[in-house]
């Protein structure tokens, strides 16, 4: 698929928008309404809309939620996905609370390369402020038992929140000394209303700083055919690579290369923007394959080259929290 001079091939499914955390930056601070069951993609009409965008040039999809292991079926669901053949490259965000050792055995038989875990502190305190629930060593335990099964790259997302977790952000880099983990810190990206705000706001240039100041110097690595946004290095001597994801202070908007398939059946070309086109309620009222390929070509027309969330317009600010649109 093409949206302007971009090539997209990589497509992010949010299979539901509950999770079982309540992290502070992702859940509205205020009460607020799940998506109804019937409104949410069944899994046969989401591997029918990935079929399609494979049919298109698709060849990489990572599954997220919300968190996509609380929905049930799910391992049913991505045995399917697995035995898509124009896939290339799939992979799971996780907080990592509801899998074990057999489970994660399980997904790498299916065939998943890789895990994402979410994992914003080293500190059991910290993550209870952070998620509001105490599973910091349920999720390490996680992560050590994909490590030790010969998952390879494991990947670790770390949201740096000033107040929160700063004070770890030297720690969490020096993972990738012992382990060949792919670190990456991520920018804080103002979505809906939460307990988070712009004051808690890290950008990656202090997080490298306070990184070089305890760890030393970056190198930067090649960017992979199939890799995401990160910019890429790793500290001198070191297994594991360090990425930043910089959304706020050097958008990547002309390097984009995906769409986002939500939880409610919607196509979102961009995710700091509102713009969504429902491809659910034509595909449930029949429409064949050749009429989705255009409702797919349509919504990546408003695919933009840059997010304007700095210009704070209402038009560009997301209204939805992050766990109803897939991060």
């Amino acid at each position: 698929m093409i949206a302007g001079t971009r090539t997209i091939n990589y497509l992010r499914i949010s299979v539901t928008d509950r999770c079982n955390f309540r992290c502070i930056y992702c859940i509205p601070a205020a009460p607020f309404k799940v998506i109804a069951h019937d409104s949410i993609a069944r899994y046969e009409e989401i591997l029918r809309i990935v079929r399609i965008g494979c049919d298109m040039g698709i060849s990489k999809v990572r599954v997220t939620g919300g968190e996509p292991f609380v929905r049930k079926g799910i391992f049913s669901f991505i045995r399917r996905l697995c035995r898509i053949p124009q896939l290339k490259d799939i992979s799971i965000t996780t907080n990592g609370s509801r899998l074990n050792r057999d489970k994660i055995k399980a997904l790498m038989d299916m065939g998943i390369q890789r895990l994402n875990f979410s994992l914003d502190t080293l500190v059991p305190e910290t993550f209870i402020r952070i998620t509001r629930r105490d599973r910091f060593q349920r999720v390490w335990d996680n992560i050590m038992a994909a490590y030790d099964l010969g998952m390879s790259p494991i990947k670790i997302n770390t949201v740096a929140l000033k107040g929160f977790n700063d004070n770890e952000i030297q720690a969490i880099a020096g993972l990738t000394w012992k382990y060949p983990f792919h670190v990456r810190f991520i920018e804080y990206m103002p979505m809906g209303h939460t307990d988070v705000g712009e004051a808690q706001q890290i950008l990656t240039r202090d997080i490298k700083h306070i990184i070089i100041a305890a760890h030393g110097p970056l190198t930067a690595v090649p960017k992979g055919v199939n890799d995401g946004p990160a910019k890429t290095y790793r500290l001198i001597g070191a297994p594991g690579i360090l990425g930043f994801i910089t959304p706020v202070s050097s958008h990547f908007c002309s390097e984009c290369n995906r769409l986002r398939l939500t939880a409610r059946g919607t196509l979102r070309p961009c995710l700091l923007r509102n713009n969504e086109t429902d491809i659910l309620t034509p595909l449930r009222n029949g429409a064949d394959d050749e009429a989705l390929k255009q409702i797919m070509i349509t919504a990546l027309k408003d695919k933009p080259l840059d997010h304007s969330l700095e210009k704070r317009t209402a038009r560009d600010i997301p209204l939805n929290h992050m766990t109803s649109i897939g991060g």
